[in-house]
């Protein structure tokens, strides 16, 4: 069974999860149904939830693939040891959770599939709105029923608007970007959620995010979608984007054009060429 043909069930799946597990504690988590699992990290009931129902729809789909969620990542990093080796589906069972807890859009559940490393298939789903975005790769990016595809033209320095995500930037690099990033485009706030921020870069609100964090369920699907839409998510050195990878930094943009006046204007010299940071 090919990856195209399980769309719609992964469709069904993803919406199965939010109106069992989401939606029915959005705005209504009581205060024990939130835990703090590192630093400035919280999980609620709902992620826990989320992902048991994912994981056994993908198991009985796909039952020779490996999955890797979130949440038993958390408890057990051992299982993204050898992430390149075969098929491997990646959970996201509610990104933005911060979001989510606090009662305001926007969250998404999201879905890859790896294979021997390289992103196949990916979706997100919004829970709120019902839609699905979907890519598979070579075969293009879907909202719902549609084609998208970026607009591949250079963007205007008064128009250029994006996200610069600097939380857990070291500092050294904080420092340098923030003044470049104000000087050479609108800098807007993040959305908190990686599920709302690649579609909001491919579907025209946006041009271009940075993250320093790169965790593989954040942004395999939304790098898929994108890079199947005709958009970039490369590496601060250019370098292509591997979900295995564990280096920092991405730099996500609408096209071609919108990531090299990036990378000439925001990002400092030298990081096009190096890990240095």
């Amino acid at each position: 069974m090919g990856p195209s043909s399980l769309i719609p069930r992964l469709s069904d799946l993803l919406n199965k999860a939010a109106d069992e597990a989401v939606l029915p504690r959005f705005g209504h988590l009581l205060s024990h149904q939130i835990e703090e699992k590192a630093a400035g990290e919280i999980v609620t009931v709902a992620d826990r939830d989320a992902e048991r129902i994912l994981a056994d729809g993908l198991r009985a789909l796909c039952p020779n693939a490996r999955i890797i969620g979130e949440e038993a990542a958390a408890a057990s990093p051992g299982i993204m040891n050898a992430m390149d080796d075969g098929e491997v589906w990646l959970i996201d069972p509610i990104d933005g959770t911060g979001n989510f807890a606090a009662g305001r859009e926007p969250f998404a559940i999201m879905i890859a599939l790896l294979r021997d490393g390289e992103i196949q298939l990916s979706l997100i789903a919004d829970p709120l709105s019902k839609m699905v975005l979907a890519a598979e790769k070579g075969a293009g990016a879907y909202a719902g029923n549609a084609r998208v595809r970026v607009d591949q033209c250079a963007v205007s320095r008064a128009s250029l608007t994006g996200a610069v995500f600097t939380r857990f930037m070291p500092s050294t690099l904080r420092d340098q970007i923030a003044p470049r990033a104000a000087t050479a485009a609108q800098i807007v706030p993040g959305l908190m959620c990686a599920g709302a921020e690649y579609p909001a870069v491919g579907t025209g609100s946006r041009h271009f995010a940075i993250f320093w964090r790169t965790l593989p369920w954040d942004h395999a699907p939304g790098a898929l979608f994108l890079t199947e839409a005709g958009g970039c998510v490369e590496r601060l050195d250019g370098a292509a984007y591997r979900p295995s990878d564990v280096q920092s930094g991405l730099l996500v943009a609408r096209n071609r054009a919108v990531a090299d006046d990036i990378a000439q204007n925001i990002l400092p010299t030298g990081t096009q060429s190096s890990h240095a940071f």
